[in-house]
């Protein structure tokens, strides 16, 4: 008897399955999935879009030819798209202080159209033109020769080698600027720029006085050409 017991538990375990999974507890975790992984932040800056950026700069502000210069301290605003990932169409703002013991003392504000070249993800250079102005008060300047008061018609001078006591005006403005980039996120980064600028400036000053023939405003004229550069630092964002 007992040897057809052991011969029954034999055949049991011989017929018994070598391995069974044991069942999962229902409080256990599941098996995570890997998400895919995520664009780069560089990389998403590659991509087509609006752009807008918010900056300040310092700079030089030379005057050529007689024309008063000064010392150039402001705001700039960038805002434009990414064509692709080797072009950008943007539009700059610049609206600064220009001052200079004798020289220079006012506003100085331009707007551009820089087509944008972007040789490295990092690395650009922008050319860009449109207009520039110049808006004086009280500067200090000595009066010149013909003096609002000697005149009954309007007068342009030659040139700017007696510059005027106070300019208003505006004119043609271009740039050059090289940047470098830094991305901070995939929505925001910063660069620092080199910015060289020319600028010529039809300046008007009113005597406050009537043409007796034509009924027009009697001024007084004078073109300034302008040279400069400005370091600036800006935050961008997408």
């Amino acid at each position: 008897m007992v040897a057809v017991l052991k011969w029954l538990a034999i055949a049991l375990l011989a017929a018994a399955p070598a391995h069974a999974d044991a069942p999962a507890k229902p409080d256990e975790d599941p098996e995570p999935k890997l998400s895919l992984p995520t664009e780069s932040d560089r990389v998403a800056w590659l991509d087509s879009g609006f752009r807008l950026g918010l900056g300040v700069g310092y700079g030089r502000f030379e005057g050529l030819g007689g024309a008063p210069s000064g010392h150039l301290v402001g705001a700039v605003l960038h805002a434009g798209l990414r064509l692709d990932r080797d072009w950008s169409l943007m539009s700059t703002f610049e609206y600064s202080r220009v001052k200079q013991s004798g020289g220079l003392s006012g506003l100085r504000f331009s707007g551009t159209i820089d087509p944008t070249w972007h040789l490295t993800p990092s690395f650009s250079v922008a050319f860009g033109i449109g207009f520039g102005g110049i808006v004086e008060g009280t500067t200090g300047r000595p009066d010149v020769s013909p003096m609002a008061g000697m005149i009954n018609a309007s007068y342009t001078f030659p040139d700017a080698s007696t510059p005027l006591p106070s300019c208003s005006g505006v004119g043609i403005t271009g740039v050059a600027r090289a940047e470098y980039t830094y991305v901070l996120g995939p929505r925001s980064a910063t660069g620092v720029a080199l910015e060289a600028m020319g600028q010529y400036t039809a300046c008007v000053e009113r005597t406050g006085r009537l043409d007796a023939d034509t009924a027009q405003a009697i001024v007084r004229r004078q073109y300034w050409p302008h040279a400069g550069f400005a370091l600036q630092w800006s935050i961008s964002w997408r």
